[in-house]
């Protein structure tokens, strides 16, 4: 497993870089991803550990995937993930592991979700066109897109578009654990 320092290291690195190659102030990236330029700072510093949500706004202003953001080294053509280099994060009861992520020529993630009993998670809306697939490994999922609920059970998919806010939860008494792919196409982040 990845040692947490050198994680918040790469990140703090990654995120440095990936502005100023863009060419963007802090206030900039600021304005653009939501995220304080307080917080930013402690990002690009390496003093925090910054939360999913935090790193897919970042992400998302900078035109990259969450797990170009969170490489702590080169990326050859062939990458094999070994389980022990997953990036972990958690928020309370609900853990997300980014098992792995590539941005050309479109932006993919492979998440791996798991919520306790009671527990959710709100997703940040993305840009226009990204698309979300998921299957439910194990427990029930109700996931709310567009004001409306949904249950998605286990072994069964679902496939949305995630350009506004969703929800995940687990209203059942058992672990849920799912599958997901993030899908956002390229030139919603050329300038």
């Amino acid at each position: 497993m990845e040692d947490p320092e050198l994680i918040n290291q790469a990140i703090a690195n990654n995120v440095r870089f990936q502005r100023s190659h863009r060419g963007l102030t802090l206030d900039q990236l600021a304005a653009r991803s939501g995220v304080s330029r307080g917080m930013l700072v402690q990002v690009e510093q390496g003093r925090t550990n910054p939360s999913v949500s935090t790193l897919t706004r970042i992400a998302s202003a900078l035109g990259v995937t969450v797990a170009r953001l969170v490489e702590v080294g080169d990326v050859p053509m062939v990458r094999i993930v070994d389980k022990a280099d997953v990036v972990t994060f958690h928020q309370g009861d609900v853990q997300a592991r980014l098992l792995v992520g590539a941005d050309t020529p479109m932006i993919l993630e492979l998440w791996d979700w798991r919520l306790a009993p009671g527990e959710h998670h709100d997703g940040d809306a993305h840009p226009a066109g990204t698309r979300e697939m998921l299957t439910v490994l194990e427990g029930e999922l109700t996931l709310s897109v567009y004001g409306k609920s949904h249950v998605i059970g286990k072994d069964d998919a679902v496939l949305f578009t995630a350009d506004r806010p969703h929800r995940y939860a687990n209203l059942g008494e058992k672990e849920l654990r799912l599958i997901m792919v993030v899908a956002e196409p390229r030139e919603t982040h050329e300038q």
